[in-house]
């Protein structure tokens, strides 16, 4: 069909905006991530989640951003998010990223 235009994953359209609210806690237009969750009407909690995704290694945000359909969940990425170091992130995205 003439037009249609590929389907975004829910990944890369999470973590675009949460690369925009940081830019808006940055310059000052919010004070913090409470504000972010009121303005969006979703708890704290999930705004901290979504924003957990800029932790993330510099080549893993491109690849989530840019990437096809088959990209990983949120949900599937908290493991990677949870470590700090960014060898080890790169290491079980490796793992992750395989079957894609």
């Amino acid at each position: 069909h003439q037009g249609t235009k590929p389907r975004i994953p829910r990944i890369a359209r999470l973590m675009a905006p949460a690369i925009k609210f940081q830019g808006m806690v940055d310059r000052g237009e919010v004070h913090d991530y409470a504000d972010l969750a009121r303005l969006g009407f979703v708890s704290r909690a999930r705004v901290t989640q979504i924003m957990n995704l800029l932790n993330l290694h510099p080549d893993i945000q491109e690849h989530l951003l840019f990437a096809a359909a088959s990209s990983p969940t949120e949900r599937t990425l908290r493991p990677v998010m949870a470590q700090v170091e960014w060898p080890a992130q790169l290491k079980l995205w490796s793992l992750l990223a395989q079957p894609l």
